[in-house]
């Protein structure tokens, strides 16, 4: 038998044993050779993509094969040496870097109407349950990890996204695979790798569209599309140099887009020619634009700054603002605010209320980036405390049964820094092309010189949202 073709040579030596003894299977398809077999009628098609600890071969672009045919795997992951690898029903052995570190998704055109599943398959340490004979589970659904191992007692569990704790014989002994059928493949964060803070994605009925803070830059709030919150193209400005609006001289920060009738309106923060940071508004009729601002700030008060405005709306239609007042720069509590909006989106009316302030220890001396939404009789506010510079920062949530309060806080955030991630925070949530619910949110990089933005998913359980395993640092199957 020959070597596969697409096997990595940079394994450990221990490892080349079982290169040599070949593979088989034919050499992985490109994607254009694989549809244009498709439209031939010759065969259906497969997509294996591999997870980030693949060991990618030399000359290999993509994170990908397209095989014809249909192509599985029974979710085990074989150590060989110091790594590990899988072998597929077509024989092929791609390996990954490290023992246990096989993750993998298979999209398939061969069977139609499959749903998304996981097979988590658990190493020789796992504590197996009473009756339950399989080394594996299969679960409807996405299903991830963070690799994260706890140690208890002389023993070792993970946590699962979906709660499981698996126990393992052995400290540190935590060894599981991930398998993924018809999940759409795979991605790893960031998304985005270039700077995007605070960005704001509304979807137009076709795409997702987000934006972000662009500070002093000449053309604020760059716009991006993508049909998938992974892969983003750039679309131009909010306000390219030519369309700023006259009030305001610098500082564009936290831009949002929402619809509003049967047009767009991007809401957001710039400073005021008199100094004051206040809330613009800027209606279009799409939303890519071109947006025209209204000609003066929505929010503005002479003696506190305003900023980081979000909208949402009810379960009767009524829209509101939400955003928040930055005590914070002149030494006082930061109040995030609520109030109606007027049927077209451009002016307030009715009673601003006080939802939150920051009143908990880990939100230090800021509370702000609301974004509110409204599901099962409840209205959740997302926010975003403490140092935005830092490992301080972080997402939390409260909750009320009327759109502007009272909010109860669930207490500690739901989302903060790990080793690879510091100051997650300022999120939109958004729902993903599967129907589940996603955070989209900035977290700096490892070099502290750009926050980037990041994709993960919300749980919901017992009446509280939850991001468990996040920000994720491996690979995970498709939004």
């Amino acid at each position: 038998m020959k070597k596969h073709p697409f096997v990595s040579t940079l394994v450990a030596v221990s490892a080349v044993p079982a290169l040599l003894s070949g593979c088989g299977g034919e050499p992985p398809q490109t994607e254009t050779a694989a549809v244009a077999s498709a439209e031939a009628g010759l065969a259906c098609t497969t997509k294996i993509t591999y997870g980030d600890a693949w060991m990618k071969p030399s000359g290999h672009t993509t994170q990908y094969d397209i095989a014809s045919g249909s192509v599985t795997w029974d979710g085990v992951c074989h150590n060989d040496g110091i790594n590990s690898y899988v072998v597929l029903s077509n024989g092929w052995k791609p390996y990954f870097l490290g023992l246990n570190s096989c993750v993998m998704a298979l999209d398939s055109d061969c069977t139609a109407g499959v749903t998304c599943s996981t097979r988590v398959s658990y190493g020789p340490s796992w504590l197996a349950p009473a009756g339950h004979p399989n080394r594996f589970d299969d679960v409807s659904g996405r299903l991830f990890w963070d690799r994260a191992c706890v140690n208890s007692g002389t023993n070792s569990y993970a946590g699962l996204s979906n709660g499981w704790a698996p126990y393992f014989t052995g400290s540190n002994a935590c060894a599981m695979s991930f398998r993924y059928t018809n999940c759409g493949g795979l991605y790893k964060n960031p998304v985005l790798p270039v700077d995007c803070a605070d960005p704001g994605v509304v979807h137009d009925g076709t795409q997702y569209v987000t934006t972000c803070t662009s500070g002093g830059a000449a053309n604020a709030f760059p716009l991006r599309t993508s049909t998938d919150l992974v892969t983003w193209t750039s679309a131009g400005f909010i306000f390219p140099s030519t369309r700023k609006p006259t009030w305001a001289g610098g500082d564009f920060w936290a831009p949002e887009i929402h619809r509003v009738g049967t047009g767009y309106i991007a809401y957001y923060t710039a400073r005021h020619t008199n100094g004051k940071l206040s809330i613009g508004a800027a209606t279009a009729p799409s939303a890519l634009g071109p947006f025209t601002d209204i000609g003066a700030p929505l929010v503005h008060d002479t003696a506190m700054g305003m900023i980081d405005a979000t909208v949402f709306v009810d379960t009767a239609g009524v829209r509101y603002l939400v955003w928040k007042a930055d005590g914070n720069a002149v030494g006082q509590p930061t109040p995030i605010y609520g109030q109606q909006l007027s049927a077209d989106g451009k002016a307030l009316v009715g009673t601003r209320r006080t939802l939150i302030s920051n009143n908990l220890a880990w939100e230090g001396g800021v509370v702000e980036a609301p974004w509110v939404v409204a599901r099962d009789g409840y209205y959740y506010l997302f926010y975003s405390g403490n140092a935005y510079y830092n490992s301080t920062y972080a997402i939390g949530v409260a909750r009320a049964t009327s759109p502007l309060g009272p909010y109860t806080k669930l207490g500690a955030p739901i989302l903060k820094s790990t080793s690879a991630w510091e100051g997650p925070g300022h999120g939109s949530v958004v729902t993903s092309p599967a129907g589940t619910s996603l955070m989209v949110y900035h977290a700096w990089n490892s070099a502290h010189t750009a926050r980037v933005m990041l994709v993960d998913p919300i749980i919901w359980s017992n009446g509280w949202p939850s991001m468990p395993e996040a920000p994720s640092i491996t690979s995970r199957p498709m939004p």
